[in-house]
């Protein structure tokens, strides 16, 4: 491929016709051996270079011999709407596919309205650009405002469907680390548990029959100090099954143990803890996550140390 493609396409998914495909479809070839959504190839095959048979213009509908060579170039977009910022952004792993990132407590992952700027997506679209990579912002998947850790960011729109599809199929390894009030009973489980809006303010989630499934595995690290006879608190590791909006955070309420320095779940009276303020914002941690990536095909997984305000968190915690 020349320069001038290069520049106007990102690498191209290759799939080699094998005996068995001999007669099917450029279509049937890419959804067996790449998983190509209909969607992506319905935008690659506007374009000149983007569907290519042995370097020649094809159709989706063409059959094709064994032996061929298919490739499928998307085009590199940006993203035209999002103001690139220099805003320090903690890069964990990036390749030519994927970007990963330890994100702050306190950063917004996409501009909302009211937060046009200050965001990951602003930080990260100039880092893009500062490379002189022309880049679309698609995080696969996101973190709440005050929830700090790891978020993945896909490069192309292949990566982003591929990714989707593992977090669909329970194949995203994603662990969290949290500090709640009390402790779990017992130790270690699983809430199963629906969610939906609560109708009289909807942008608070609630546990209800009405609602979504949602299942949380937790398990308990460490428990903290006494109260009454309890734990006045605990440290959990969470592994989500399923990914509602503010489910650790509603599922820990639901069974008594909210998280610490949870303003919206939390609970309705502080117990004046030394500790209860350290953090100073919701104590949640997205510490470990896993995938196989979708175009080496190898199982990548990465973990983001505790920030500095959860370690004097248990610090404290520990102290007592």
């Amino acid at each position: 491929m020349t320069d001038g493609l290069e520049q106007l396409y990102y690498r191209a998914l290759v799939a080699v016709v094998r005996d068995t495909e001999h007669g099917k479809t450029v279509r049937t070839v890419l959804e067996r051996q790449l998983g190509v959504s209909r969607k992506l190839l319905s935008q690659v095959k506007l374009t000149e270079h983007g569907l290519t048979v042995n370097e020649v213009r094809a159709y989706t509908t063409a059959p094709v011999a064994a032996g061929d060579i298919i490739r499928v170039r998307m085009e590199r977009e940006v993203s035209e709407d999002i103001l690139p910022q220099p805003i320090p952004i903690q890069i964990v792993f990036e390749d030519e596919d994927l970007l990963i990132i330890n994100k702050p407590a306190g950063m917004i992952v996409h501009p909302t309205h009211g937060h046009y700027t200050g965001t990951l997506a602003n930080g990260v679209v100039h880092h893009w650009q500062e490379k002189g990579e022309r880049v679309r912002f698609r995080p696969v998947h996101r973190l709440d405002e005050e929830t700090s850790g790891l978020v993945a960011i896909a490069k192309t729109s292949y990566v982003h469907q591929q990714l989707s599809e593992q977090m669909q199929a329970n194949g995203f390894l994603k662990l969290y680390r949290a500090y709640v009030y009390g402790s779990p009973v017992p130790d270690k489980g699983t809430v199963d548990a629906p969610i939906d809006r609560n109708p009289d303010q909807p942008h608070i989630r609630i546990v209800t029959p009405e609602g979504y499934p949602s299942i949380t595995h937790y398990e308990t690290l460490s428990s903290f100090g006494s109260s009454y006879g309890k734990p006045a608190a605990a440290a959990v590791r969470l592994k989500l099954e399923t990914g509602r909006t503010h489910q650790i955070r509603v599922h820990m309420k639901h069974i008594g143990c909210p998280l610490i320095g949870d303003k919206m779940y939390g609970p309705e009276e502080g117990s004046d803890e030394d500790w209860e303020n350290t953090a100073g914002r919701q104590a949640l941690h997205a510490e470990i996550l896993g995938f196989t990536h979708p175009l080496t095909k190898q199982w990548m997984e990465w973990q983001a140390s505790l920030p500095p305000e959860l370690e004097l968190l248990e610090q404290k915690l520990s102290e007592r």
